[in-house]
């Protein structure tokens, strides 16, 4: 079982031409939306907590970045560990354990690992 609140940051250097500030993303939080199969919702984008506005690149303001999903109908909603994070599994906060990254990778979709 993941723990309730899970945020998750790219471990690798950011490039020194790209000004991109860090940029942490919220995969669970208690309160957010738990999507299911039965969601018919069509409408998603990445919101900025920090910015308090939608995410898109360093756009939204200056500093570190802490985004979230924002479905149009549920609003701020989990969303599951995706390619990029399972390949990166040194960015979660807190650390997965081996058994819990395991899980994550057998539970997940077929093109998500």
């Amino acid at each position: 079982m993941l723990p309730p609140r899970l945020l998750w940051r790219d471990p690798r250097p950011i490039p020194r031409l790209n000004k991109q500030e860090p940029v942490t993303q919220i995969l669970r939080e208690p309160g957010f939306h738990e999507p299911s199969d039965e969601d018919e919702c069509s409408r998603f984008w990445f919101f900025c907590q920090a910015h308090d506005q939608h995410y898109w690149h360093e756009s939204c303001g200056e500093g570190p970045h802490l985004i979230a999903s924002h479905c149009q109908e549920h609003g701020p909603e989990n969303v599951w560990p995706q390619s990029r994070t399972l390949m990166f599994p040194e960015g979660f906060d807190p650390p997965l354990s081996d058994a819990q990254l395991a899980w994550v990778r057998a539970d997940g979709d077929d093109d998500a690992v």
